[in-house]
């Protein structure tokens, strides 16, 4: 048991001693109901100091724990709460105290996909009992960003009971580019959440490389209990450590990209970089700046930069500058064609 536990029985003892206002309490006697109470949570003898009550007394007394309890000394020998109606169980909260417990257990909330969430459900709802009854309801101002209709979410605790404890799974998936779904064995490793939707690492083989399969897409999960798990040392920062997103592509070594980022993102960029290999290269003076990063190039790398729109140039290497000045030379011609027919139609009214 961990000493700050062992302080907490100890405190919760000499508590429930001191609230019992029709005995007297030594300092013997608080020191014997402490060790009875430790010896029956530890189902052994624990013996304590007089110097170790004397110290839990003088920090109950203190702000340190926020108690403040107001414990006082009687003919020289005896210990009792000044206030007979003292319990440090009953301390009211503070406004500080209620923000910080309501946003928690906001946070909290939005992880219930997971059934590990489900021990601590219940301390949740008395919680926000508790908030409830001290003050008045409000909103809460911190949100995660999730979408509560991607599919595939149901399978998230499914999946983590699945990881930790070693099981082979029987998957059947569809892909956005197959016609048909198809069918196979999995040895999950890990799940990884990027841009608000899920994934799941792992691998089909052992001569396989490891791949990444979305939850939206995966259409039934069953189990092999016949099938040995394949025990890997797989270490996700290692694994994703040169990329953007969840595609790694095997073979594909981090390259050196360079990226000229105009005026209006260039703040946004420095205090949020692309990626942690991200470098100030040059600051330019109408407030332009050039980066470089050295990551491997994948579908969400590429996505991400287009999102930046005309606010950002790849100056290096020239395959990726010229592949995405198609892509966006493509997406011109599709505006293109709309001014021409809204140009015919025009002319037809």
């Amino acid at each position: 048991m961990s000493q700050n536990k062992n302080a907490l029985i100890r405190y919760k003892t000499i508590d429930k001693c001191l609230q019992n206002k029709y005995r007297q309490w030594t300092l013997e006697d608080l020191i014997e109901e402490c060790s009875e109470a430790l010896s029956e949570y530890e189902g052994r003898q624990n013996p304590i100091s007089k110097r170790t009550i004397q110290m839990d007394i003088q920090l109950m007394r203190s702000e340190k724990l926020g108690y403040n309890a107001p414990i006082v000394v009687y003919d020289k020998k005896y210990y009792k709460y000044e206030d007979e109606d003292f319990t440090i169980t009953d301390i009211p909260l503070t406004e500080t105290d209620m923000n910080v417990l309501t946003e928690t257990v906001s946070m909290l909330k939005q992880f219930k996909d997971f059934s590990l969430f489900n021990d601590v459900s219940d301390i949740l709802q008395r919680l926000e009992d508790k908030i409830y009854a001290e003050k008045s309801h409000t909103k809460p101002v911190i949100y995660l960003d999730k979408n509560e209709k991607l599919k595939g979410l149901h399978y998230l605790d499914e999946i983590y009971q699945a990881i930790i404890k070693k099981m082979v799974l029987i998957i059947t998936y569809k892909s956005f580019k197959s016609r048909e779904e198809t069918k196979f064995h999995f040895h999950p490793f890990i799940l990884k959440e990027f841009n608000n939707r899920w994934f799941l690492v792992g691998k089909k083989k052992k001569s396989q490389p490891i791949t990444n399969l979305a939850l939206d897409r995966i259409i039934s999960i069953d189990y092999d209990f016949n099938l040995p798990y394949l025990e890997e040392d797989f270490d996700a920062d290692l694994f994703y450590k040169n990329i953007i997103g969840v595609t790694v592509n095997s073979g594909l070594q981090p390259r050196r990209i360079e990226l000229w980022i105009d005026a209006e993102n260039a703040p946004y960029v420095l205090t949020k970089p692309l990626h942690h290999t991200q470098r100030l290269i040059q600051e330019n003076e109408d407030k332009s700046i050039i980066v470089h990063l050295l990551i491997a190039p994948n579908y969400e790398m590429e996505r991400l930069l287009l999102g930046f729109g005309c606010g950002i140039e790849i100056l290096r290497p020239e395959g990726l500058r010229n592949r995405m000045k198609k892509t966006l030379e493509k997406a011109l011609e599709k505006y293109k064609n709309d001014t021409e027919q809204n140009t015919v139609a025009e002319k037809e009214i």
